[in-house]
């Protein structure tokens, strides 16, 4: 397959080193002239899990410079969320009759993306691929990830297995039958793991040794579900089951929740949060299509999202300077948490 990758950060460039070295037909999108200049002249460099690979010589260009017939079959989109949705509309000039653009973010972009573009044009997907971006062509991978791809719409098509079986020699990719429910349950996660750790500074082990964090996730996470849950998505497991011990009977297991809890820790607490990286760095983050969109689909349905709003709004004080990321911020959400529940019961 011909294949374009749009975005060439921590884990575009990850993919895009490795299927060069594998041989793959693929050329890459830079956002800018300097970043098409500087990866032309050091290539890409991947280290960490999965060994090292190297490669001098890549084929890159400006999205501009792509002309209309290209003819893509595969756009791999991994740019930032409110990047993807900009960018898109403009590559469908670049897809071949039968390609797609396989956006691979977080949170509810391939939803909006099918919304708008059609959801013939568009695959969904994410990455639990980790890996960080040391300087612009240089990656280092964190772990054994895959990317997780399917039809929004449910089921296995002859599309997605052959998107699967191109990339494959760059990087292991599986397919869903249920790719929404599996978005989903990441989601669930990024709510109230990666978001939450930016705020407070803090991986999910150490946030969760307080009161406060375990208070605040604990009400981060079931709002979300409870989003989740009412638009009647079948949530699908993936590192831990989705729906924590005692939530369908509204039965307290606490010992079955707390290794429950403990199970998310163990996959997830030691991950420093991407969304850190971006206070860090001063860029604009994707709160917005993560707490944020749960916030937008908890207004629609009627469920109650106080705590993903009050957590949404933090994060854009701190991407506008007037907060910082401290512990405090995890503080100030328990309190608000038992503000409202003392309300509730006066």
């Amino acid at each position: 397959m011909q294949t374009l990758i749009v975005g060439i950060g921590a884990l575009g460039g990850t993919i895009a080193a490795r299927a060069v070295r594998a041989g793959l037909p693929v050329r890459l999108a830079a956002r800018n002239t300097d970043s098409a200049v500087a990866l032309r002249r050091s290539g890409l460099r991947v280290t960490g899990t999965g060994g090292e690979v190297r490669t001098d010589a890549v084929d890159v260009a400006l999205i501009e410079d792509y002309k209309k017939g290209s003819q893509f079959d595969l756009i791999l989109l991994a740019t930032k969320a409110h990047d993807a949705l900009e960018v898109a509309p403009h590559l469908l000039d670049l897809l071949a009759p039968c390609g797609v653009i396989l956006p691979i973010q977080n949170g509810g972009i391939a939803r909006v993306l099918a919304d708008s573009l059609g959801e013939d044009k568009i695959l969904g997907g994410f990455s639990n691929l980790g890996a960080t971006m040391v300087e612009a062509g240089v990656y280092e991978q964190k772990n054994a990830g895959h990317l997780l791809i399917g039809e929004l719409a449910g089921g296995v098509s002859e599309r997605v297995e052959r998107v699967a079986r191109a990339l494959g020699p760059a990087i292991e990719v599986k397919v869903s039958s249920n790719l929404t429910g599996a978005i989903w349950s990441k989601l669930l996660i990024n709510c109230s793991v990666t978001t939450l750790g930016a705020l407070c500074s803090q991986t999910m082990r150490q946030y969760m040794e307080t009161e406060a964090g375990k208070k605040v996730f604990r009400r981060t996470y079931e709002e979300a579900l409870s989003v989740a849950l009412s638009i009647g998505t079948r949530l699908e497991r993936l590192a831990v089951d989705p729906i924590p011990p005692g939530w369908a009977g509204n039965v307290t297991v606490e010992k079955c929740y707390e290794s429950w809890v403990e199970t998310i820790i163990a996959f997830y607490g030691d991950v420093k949060p991407s969304m850190l990286q971006d206070f860090e760095r001063s860029r604009k983050t994707e709160v917005d299509f993560i707490n944020g969109y749960v916030v937008t689909l908890g207004h629609t349905s009627g469920v109650p999202v106080h705590m993903n709003a009050a957590i949404t709004n933090l994060v854009h004080q701190i991407e506008r300077g007037v907060l910082q990321p401290t512990r405090e911020r995890m503080n100030e959400l328990a309190d608000q948490t038992c503000e409202r529940t003392c309300g509730n019961r006066n």
